[in-house]
């Protein structure tokens, strides 16, 4: 008898206990904001720009600091499902650590500087952007692995839908509340990032319209075309341009006459901006969304990046460039590093809390990765479903004429 109480008494004592980490956490008093130095941005038809100082609170540096890692951690997954030949088809990533752009700072930072009423329309590198908009990292991997992505929940018995497009959109097309996709066709997505600005103008609502572009489609007609539109009619559009020097495997110098993209809208006021740093970020995406919902009409943004590996899955990235240029902008400027940094000399975190978030984080992709890999395929009769939203069904033709789908919407 005194064996057990003495066991139930381990037990209860060792399930009361905190982690020391925590307990440290807990008892330590941190800062609730500081105030940072942040660098000037170039402008182009302003006479004034954003602040070069700004105020991180604690609760949104940690809040920052998660969903970068999220971000990041949920990109590296997605490589490693990908070369495992589970995520097929296109696949373009957006984090910084190993692949891509530094664009945790850049999707985490223009979020932190809209509304969630705020709409957001961008290219093919969309996976930052599909999370920061609201949707979770389950239904991004379940809708990368092609998946079905539809549960029965054991508690409550219901179904419930786990990937933004029911597996068909992939890498490419995701799709939430105010946001517009992850569009396939360079550069197509600025008319209709132009068009939902005229949506918000002719409805009388006080919103913008971010419209995302790399600087390897910075060239196309049709841009021009929406920026003299989005001007005519004073449009509530932020145009911007997120320039990681490289389009493809070609350099911008050696793609544009004129690399100064955020004074190419011309008769649209632009501003350059630190695209590695979260809070010049968020500092410049206020500024422009208080400059559009003023009336004024369209801003040009251009968002200064990187990407340390290949255009995509399929790229190695080091045929049209040295391995030291890589190397040195990914010692000096990694974004998550910045925030890090400045938390922790700051006082509004220590490394033990960050570390902590890590490992939290870690476990959250792990789980969605499981979630998104034991899914089952959707059937092959659904290929012809959702092609409108609310038509009465009717056969889609196939491959050959003998081939037919119903539709359902």
């Amino acid at each position: 008898m005194r064996k057990m109480l003495a066991a139930v008494s381990r037990v209860l004592s060792g399930a009361s206990q905190k982690p020391a980490s925590r307990v440290l956490v807990a008892s330590r008093n941190f800062a609730n904001d500081a105030t940072f130095e942040i660098k000037k941005c170039d402008l182009h038809r302003l006479e004034e720009g954003p602040p070069v100082t700004t105020v991180l609170t604690r609760e949104d540096g940690l809040k920052y600091y998660r969903m970068m890692q999220t971000v990041r951690r949920m990109e590296l997954k997605a490589d490693q499902l990908y070369k495992q030949k589970i995520i097929r088809g296109f696949c373009h990533l957006c984090d910084g650590n190993v692949f891509l752009q530094k664009h945790e700072a850049c999707c985490v930072g223009l979020e932190a500087g809209i509304n969630p009423t705020d709409h957001l329309i961008t290219a093919y590198r969309a996976h930052g952007f599909t999370f920061t908009r609201g949707l979770s990292v389950r239904e991004i991997l379940a809708e990368l692995t092609g998946l079905k992505g539809i549960r029965v929940d054991e508690v409550f018995k219901y179904l419930s839908l786990q990937c933004c497009a029911k597996g068909k959109g992939g890498s490419m097309h995701m799709y939430a509340k105010n946001f517009y996709g992850g569009n396939g066709i360079v550069g197509a997505q600025v008319p209709l990032g132009a068009g939902i600005a005229l949506a918000c103008k002719y409805n009388g609502k006080d919103e913008v319209c971010l419209t995302l572009y790399g600087d390897g489609a910075a060239n196309q007609g049709q841009i021009f075309e929406a920026y003299n539109m989005a001007a005519l009619w004073k449009l509530p559009c932020i145009f911007i341009c997120e320039n990681n020097r490289y389009g493809m495997g070609t350099s911008v110098e050696r793609a544009a006459a004129s690399t100064d993209y955020y004074k190419r809208g011309d008769f649209i006021p632009g501003l350059r901006v630190d695209g590695m740093d979260i809070l010049c970020v968020r500092e410049a995406t206020r500024f422009a969304a208080a400059y559009c919902r003023s009336g004024k009409g369209p801003i040009l943004m251009e968002l200064q990046t990187y990407r340390y590996h290949g255009h995509s899955m399929s790229d190695p990235g080091v045929s049209y460039r040295t391995r030291e240029e890589i190397q040195e902008v990914r010692s000096k400027s990694d974004p998550i590093m910045l925030l890090k940094d400045r938390m922790v000399n700051s006082n509004l975190a220590s490394v033990e809390e960050l570390k902590e978030i890590d490992v939290e984080v870690r476990k959250e992709i792990e789980d969605a990765a499981q979630f998104a890999t034991a899914d089952p395929e959707p059937p092959l009769e659904e290929l012809g479903y959702h092609i409108y939203s609310s038509d009465p069904p009717f056969e889609v033709r196939g491959a050959n004429q003998w081939i037919k789908f119903k539709s359902v919407s």
